[in-house]
């Protein structure tokens, strides 16, 4: 690579780990040919069997990490990721006229489907920080917070994903990895059309960090022209084989990390 890469700012918590958060957000802008900076929201301690501590980082210094990297390393996109509190999503909603191609990851239940969240933080998402992204991400336990509601099915999804996108005026993509089903559905609509893309079931236990990975990617696209439905393709079928590549890999006595860097195949675009 001879050219200036794009930059990506992520915005999220840190994870010891390194399976999610800013760690795997960088490694994924990484394998995506993007520089990737990053603001810590909140520090944890945990491992792929689960979070031992949490420790959130001050809004002041939060707020500082934005405005440096703003005046010195502008993105071309920007991800977010565990916010956990309703000032700092408001924060980021108010800084949100310099990001550029804001993806929203709006983190509300952690892996076992435990809200990590007050109802003042799901209603700043709703109503300060989705409406000013270019796409929001919620998987299917989040958009059922966000709409308040349940989401048991496709049928859900995809009404959900239509009213989140009609009320919040942005895309909306309702992820579906964790509902069970003939096929993985995600669904996708922009309030006017509503696309299901399916996918493929991955025998692995090693799926820790796959929403990071997936908005991490879709950013990446976005910095580089891709409109939504585009990116969110080319992202699903990369955090596809970013599953099947760690499919085998024994990384801790939890829930692994996935093959970021595609070192089972060999391909990372």
């Amino acid at each position: 690579m001879t050219a200036t890469p794009l930059i990506v700012m992520t915005v999220g918590g840190s994870d010891s780990g390194a399976g999610a958060g800013v760690q795997a957000d960088l490694k994924t802008l990484s394998a995506h040919g993007v520089f990737g900076t990053t603001v810590v929201t909140v520090v944890t301690a945990q491992n792929t069997c689960g979070v031992e501590g949490v420790e959130p980082v001050p809004v002041g210094l939060i707020e500082n990490q934005i405005e440096a990297l703003l005046a010195d390393l502008p993105p071309a996109a920007t991800k977010t990721g565990l916010l956990g509190r309703a000032d700092v999503v408001r924060l980021v909603a108010e800084q949100s006229r310099w990001l550029a191609n804001l993806v929203v990851d709006p983190v509300l239940v952690d892996r076992t489907g435990r809200t990590l969240v007050d109802p003042a933080t799901v209603d700043a998402y709703r109503d300060s920080l989705i409406p000013v992204a270019a796409i929001a991400t919620p998987n299917h336990r989040e958009a059922g917070l966000l709409a308040g509601r349940p989401i048991r099915n496709e049928t859900d999804q995809r009404a959900v994903a239509r009213e989140l996108a009609r009320t919040c005026g942005t895309p909306i993509l309702v992820t579906g990895g964790r509902t069970g089903g003939v096929h993985p559905v995600d669904v996708l609509s922009d309030g006017i059309e509503t696309h299901s893309l399916a996918g493929r079931w991955v025998r692995s236990r090693n799926v820790h960090g796959t929403g990071d990975a997936l908005s991490a990617s879709i950013a990446a696209r976005l910095a580089r022209g891709a409109g939504p439905l585009v990116a969110v393709g080319e992202a699903k079928a990369w955090v596809a084989r970013a599953i099947a590549g760690a499919a085998d890999w024994q990384l801790g006595k939890g829930e692994g990390p996935i093959d970021h860097f595609g070192w089972a195949s060999g391909r990372v675009d």
